[in-house]
């Protein structure tokens, strides 16, 4: 008996598992397991049963007819754990309140600790993610599929693998499954307001796995989220909390619900060929509905019939807009009162030069906010190199403050360099939209004089004057290469070629001709 003892108390107190057991007591994991079993038939706490004498054990244990009325089990009508499980999942719902009311329908039942305990022995025989408490509409599981699906270019044939994202609410487990075409931010972000139209409403909280699109990093002194992805969460009034990293038990429920459409859902698409993301989506739209259409065993409910019942009553309602990808910058304004974005300019008041403003933009507009106020507003410019530049920011003679920098200054130098050099800061200055956005690119192709030579930049201008290219990038290229160098080889190999050439008479010929005349 005392062997028994050993045993339950190795399960029940230190909570080792059968192997463990049979390893430190020597008691084989069959016994072990009749042990357990034999325990778990029985109404005596742990605590109660290491208290018993060998004899009172023996009976306990092995009852005979005399004995069986120590086994109160037979006699017990438990509730349906199935439905107290559920109702705690509404905010609010305590154990103890559904013990009362349980127990006035049952007076002579158990007590609170043994209905406890029962409860407990139910939620360790459902699955890792279902002994979690998730209250109806309060989180939000999020993650990608290891699994990808192929996605074939039709004109080159060239195979692109689609990424899946997954979230599952929390107390439902009601899934919602899209296809994007990578896991980058944006498509991240894409994903999330899909999910919120899909389900109707937000959840209190999201639970992201860390991945780069959500946070940057994850530390016991705090997470930093990915900013675009904060504010995503800010605009629709929805709190941010990832999984913390390698504890697995803060995203068994998404994790659970990758698992299943994997299953359900991906393999049946493995044999399919499909040409679009949109054609992915599609098909995978028509297996999701029978996924949470399927009835769940150990509930007698479907997710859709739970989603119904416990979280779509508790979501939060939709914002009116839905959310638009935005990223952002911290640039520094440059000499031309204009800050640089995708390759476009933007102004701001000539006051900020050189300070570093805040640039939240979207495809379709650029806010510029320096210490949190808002400087400047753009249209967003669909094609590089076009300039946004409004009158009011510029100053009254449109030049550098205190006249700094100004075309006659860039000219000036330029002139000291070369013809072609002061040629090609005349063509930049007059390309752009007032002079002064020329005055960056200008200063930085003149400085190039210090690091090249001067002869170097004028030969390289007058290529640049020809061939009308513009670029800093381009011009430095060309220093940085001495491809110059080739391009003049040429045209004195073309002219050397055009002299020597049998059909060209020459001056010869001609000299020839007025002697005969």
């Amino acid at each position: 008996m005392s062997k028994i003892k050993e045993v339950l108390r190795f399960k029940y107190i230190s909570g080792l598992s059968n192997r463990q057991i049979e390893k430190i007591t020597g008691v084989s994991r069959n016994s072990v397991a009749n042990y357990i079993k034999s325990y778990e038939a029985g109404d005596l706490t742990i605590e109660e049963l290491l208290k018993l004498s060998d004899c009172k054990l023996e009976e306990v244990l092995h009852p005979t007819k005399e004995t069986s009325n120590l086994l109160v089990k037979s006699k017990i009508i438990h509730p349906d754990w199935n439905y107290i499980h559920q109702e705690l999942k509404k905010k609010g719902m305590t154990r103890t309140l559904l013990y009362e009311e349980w127990s006035k329908q049952h007076p002579n039942s158990y007590s609170y600790s043994q209905f406890n305990r029962y409860y407990v022995k139910y939620a360790k025989t459902i699955n890792p993610s279902m002994r979690q408490i998730h209250y109806s509409g309060d989180k939000l599981f999020i993650d990608f599929s290891g699994l990808t699906i192929p996605i074939v270019n039709a004109k080159t044939g060239e195979i692109n693998k689609a990424q899946i994202f997954v979230s599952v609410l929390g107390a439902s487990g009601y899934t919602f499954v899209h296809a994007v075409s990578s896991q980058n931010t944006k498509d991240f972000i894409t994903c999330h307001v899909s999910a919120f139209s899909f389900y109707g409403g937000l959840p209190n909280i999201l639970v992201p796995d860390n991945l780069k699109a959500a946070v940057i990093s994850h530390i016991k002194r705090g997470v930093k989220l990915n900013e675009s992805y904060e504010d995503m969460g800010r605009h629709y009034g929805v709190a941010i909390v990832p999984a913390r990293p390698y504890k697995p038990q803060d995203k068994s429920k998404v994790e659970l619900g990758v698992k299943g459409i994997q299953r359900w859902i991906l393999m049946r698409l493995r044999n399919h060929t499909f040409f679009s993301v949109d054609e992915l989506n599609t098909e995978i739209g028509k297996l999701l509905d029978q996924y949470n259409a399927k009835v769940i065993r150990r509930f007698g409910k479907s997710r859709e019939v739970l989603f119904n019942e416990l979280d779509k009553p508790l979501l939060q309602p939709l914002s009116a807009n839905s959310y638009i990808y935005k990223e952002f910058k911290i640039i520094t304004v440059g000499v031309d009162y204009h800050i640089e974005l995708d390759g476009s300019g933007y102004s701001v008041p000539y006051t900020y030069l050189g300070k570093k403003v805040e640039v939240t933009y979207s495809a379709t507009s650029v806010v510029i906010k320096y210490n949190g106020g808002i400087i400047a507003h753009h249209p967003k410019q669909s094609q590089p190199y076009h300039d946004s530049t409004l009158i009011e920011h510029m100053p009254a003679s449109h030049q550098y403050h205190n006249e700094k920098w100004n075309p006659r200054r860039i000219l000036h130098w330029a002139n000291s360099i070369g013809i072609h050099t002061t040629a090609l800061m005349e063509n930049i200055m007059k390309e752009r939209s007032h002079p002064v956005r020329g005055y960056k690119s200008c200063m930085a192709i003149l400085s190039f004089s210090k690091s090249y030579g001067k002869d170097a930049l004028e030969m390289v201008s007058e290529i640049s004057n020809e061939l009308k290219i513009h670029k800093v990038r381009s011009i430095e290229s060309m220093l940085k290469t001495k491809s110059y160098l080739t391009h003049y080889q040429q045209q004195s190999a073309n002219t050397s070629f055009l002299n020597e050439h049998e059909n060209i008479r020459g001056s010869d010929y001609y000299t020839q001709q007025g002697v005969k005349s």
